[in-house]
């Protein structure tokens, strides 16, 4: 049995101000995203983007806070919220779903590229690639607030969390932050060229496909090991609300990826939006 590392949430304090390593991983997320976004800007001569490059950065973080707020109000706890409505807009008090981020920031992104006439895909191929860095910077940030920690276990490196009784568990945030961070950039990263390159089969488009099986397929596995969450625990007696969303991510991006590709072939790969 491995020691939990006792690390103080808050990493800074100036009077009532309290700067916590969760929110500062969220802040590096961001900054590693709109430095490699701008990168990959100018390495593809997507020059159409830079006027708007500021703007919808900004769409984007607002759409991740409340897409990941109301995902995690309407899949995870909704009977309490409903009960309890002024408290939806307090994300001090904790309480995030990727998915609802995840389906927040393609609404979000769609609704402002469409505005501006900007092609929906091809950008969308530009910024999921670099998604999997905050990703794994926010699992680091759970696994300091020792929180979203995994099942009993009897293994090496079981820990016993501060909220998570007197059984080692499943270090379950430090598996999610190698699978969805550092093994889910490094995949996207390296094909990130690939729909540049007009073939039918990397349509534009396929790197937020491949992202969504991708991401859809680790979050499944890990959930496994992830204690369910209290208020849910098992739906049909056996997933957690993480599994059958993920399932779902998975079904959808590779149908997404199969239209797409069988609309290009048709089309020809001169059309690239």
């Amino acid at each position: 049995m491995m020691t939990f590392p006792d690390i103080d949430p808050v990493l800074l304090s100036i009077g009532p101000l309290h700067v916590r390593w969760y929110g500062l991983m969220y802040v590096l997320g961001f900054m590693a995203c709109y430095f490699l976004v701008r990168r990959q800007i100018r390495t593809f001569s997507y020059q159409k983007l830079e006027p708007w490059f500021e703007n919808l950065n900004l769409v984007l973080i607002l759409s991740v806070v409340l897409g990941g707020r109301l995902g995690y109000v309407l899949f995870y706890n909704f009977s309490y919220y409903l009960n309890h409505p002024l408290e939806i807009p307090a994300t001090w008090t904790g309480g995030m779903s990727f998915h609802g981020a995840c389906i927040g920031v393609l609404v979000g992104g769609w609704l402002y590229l469409r505005k501006k006439k900007l092609e929906y895909w091809k950008t969308a191929d530009i910024y999921v690639v670099t998604v999997p860095i905050g990703l794994g910077l926010g699992r680091l940030g759970n696994f300091i607030n020792g929180e979203l920690y995994g099942r009993a276990t009897d293994l090496p490196w079981g820990m016993i969390f501060p909220g998570g009784g007197p059984l080692a568990r499943h270090p379950s945030q430090l598996y999610e932050m190698f699978l969805e961070g550092v093994v889910l950039f490094c995949i996207l990263w390296s094909q990130k060229h690939r729909p540049w390159q007009g073939s039918p089969r990397w349509p534009h488009g396929s790197m937020v496909f491949l992202f969504l099986i991708c991401y859809g397929l680790f979050r499944f596995l890990v959930e496994w090991v992830r204690e369910p969450d209290p208020q849910l625990g098992f739906l049909f007696g056996l997933l957690t609300m993480g599994q059958l969303l993920s399932i779902l991510m998975i079904v959808s991006g590779a149908l997404l990826w199969i239209g797409r590709g069988h609309r290009q072939g048709r089309q020809g790969t001169t059309i690239l939006g």
